[in-house]
């Protein structure tokens, strides 16, 4: 019996036994790519959001000004935007083995070497470089999961290794501000510096590892057997099939497609609260009160380990009704009420209760969107899509963190953007909550 026409249960004698083993094969599948894509993922977000807790010592020794600081965090977008869509044509193109593997090398030693740095020059040049090296990671990630998963199981998929980014700010709180606290002025090196060294070598030896481990194809993983591979293999043709047959297949679809522009709209307001509050959490939390670097590290923890939760309920709800949008929407109204609501109390418990209603919101709604965004095209249409809804919505990340720090500069103050940050996060609900999206097959 071919697996595009197996129904999940056949009833023997009154009761019901599996009628073919999809799920256990999505599983099998799960277990060997998404714990690297995990630490990719993990990687990918610490090296670029630890600038937060660098900034606690690096600006002083530096005397880098919130303006500077500010404008240095949003550089790594300007570079972040260019090798999207090229770069996602060359995963295609040459296999995710070989590119994602390079591309970790590469931004590891930009991580790294940014230990480095000297002045506002220096700093804005290698931020510029690491956007450079990085740009290619997430979106390629999102394409290569839609060689492996049916649709109905690619939202837990995501979640599966979007979670990271969180889990990097988790971790990345306590194990930066510890460097930052306890190495610092060992071997003549400001702790700051031991931070982005020791975080950074890590990464370059995780893409050596990807070159070796990671499989291109269904096609090339031996752990598979040949019935799973045909099951697989029929469910993503059939997927293809469907997205041809509605003229969603040819290169230009994803610039003539208006959800790719809607969605590039969403996320970018979406990034726009994200990364302002990755790149600022640490430094607004120290503005709340007298504490140490170990505690604003432990502090900073709790929002995005709220956003994992979040993550996981929101996701496995999306999949089990098919619902993506109305979903979406309700994640980005929860951050906007935590932003707003940080914003407007005075009491400093208070205005740390709201932040982390804010990261509960804002981090929930990850795997949603690229879930959505890889359902709209296939082939190389879909490596152009993804590409152009993420490059576009870089504009967030540009916006977030430079305007929370000219704010910062000229109010004395994080209260009035964090007002605008929730504005943008009500434009990013309404947009999600308008668009016209065909609902996903609910997971069997």
């Amino acid at each position: 019996m071919r697996g595009d026409k197996v129904s999940s249960t056949t009833v023997l004698n009154g009761t019901q036994t599996p009628a073919h083993p999809q799920d256990s094969t999505v599983r099998k599948i799960y277990l060997r790519l998404v714990p690297l894509l995990f630490l990719m993922m993990f990687f990918n977000y610490l090296d670029r959001i630890n600038l937060g807790f660098a900034g606690l010592q690096m600006n002083q020794d530096l005397g880098f000004s919130p303006a500077v600081f500010g404008f240095g965090a949003s550089v790594f977008f300007v570079g972040y935007m260019i090798p999207q869509i090229p770069s996602n044509l060359a995963l295609f193109r040459f296999g995710a083995k070989f590119w994602l593997g390079l591309l970790l090398i590469a931004w590891g030693a930009v991580a790294t070497v940014t230990a480095f740095i000297w002045n506002e020059w220096s700093f804005d040049a290698l931020r510029f470089l690491l956007g450079l090296t990085e740009a290619g990671v997430l979106p390629g990630m999102a394409l290569y999961v839609t060689f492996w998963f049916p649709r109905q199981y690619r939202a837990r998929a995501v979640g599966g290794y979007i979670t990271a980014g969180a889990f990097a700010a988790i971790l990345g709180g306590p194990v930066s501000s510890a460097l930052i606290t306890y190495a610092n002025d060992v071997g003549g090196l400001h702790g700051w510096q031991w931070m982005f060294i020791i975080e950074g070598v890590p990464t370059v030896l995780l893409g050596f590892f990807t070159l070796v481990y990671l499989p291109n194809t269904p096609a090339q993983a031996k752990w598979l057997t040949s019935d799973e591979k045909q099951w697989l293999e029929s469910e993503l043709r059939a997927e293809r099939t469907e997205l041809q047959a509605s003229g969603k297949g040819s290169l230009f679809d994803s610039l003539r497609d208006p959800r790719v522009w809607l969605l590039a709209i969403l996320f970018g307001c979406a990034l726009v609260g994200i990364y302002g509050m990755l790149m600022w959490l640490p430094l607004i939390i120290k503005s709340m009160g007298k504490l140490s670097y170990l505690e604003i590290g432990f502090l900073s923890a709790v929002p995005p380990l709220l956003g994992v939760i979040g993550t996981i309920l929101i996701s496995a709800s999306s999949d089990r009704t098919g619902d993506r949008k109305w979903h979406l929407a309700l994640v980005y109204v929860i951050g906007a009420i935590g932003m707003a609501g940080s914003a407007l109390v005075h009491e400093p418990v208070w205005a740390y209760v709201f932040l982390c209603i804010a990261g509960l919101g804002m981090n929930s709604g990850n795997s949603l969107f690229w879930s959505l965004n890889a359902s709209f095209m296939t082939g190389a249409a879909a490596a152009v899509s993804i590409a152009v809804v993420n490059t576009i919505a870089q504009f967030g990340g540009l916006i977030g963190p430079w305007l929370i720090g000219l704010v910062k500069t000229r109010t004395g103050s994080f209260s009035i953007a964090l007002m605008v940050v929730a504005g943008f996060l009500v434009l990013a609900a309404a947009i999600a909550a308008s668009m016209k999206v065909a609902p996903a097959r609910p997971a069997r």
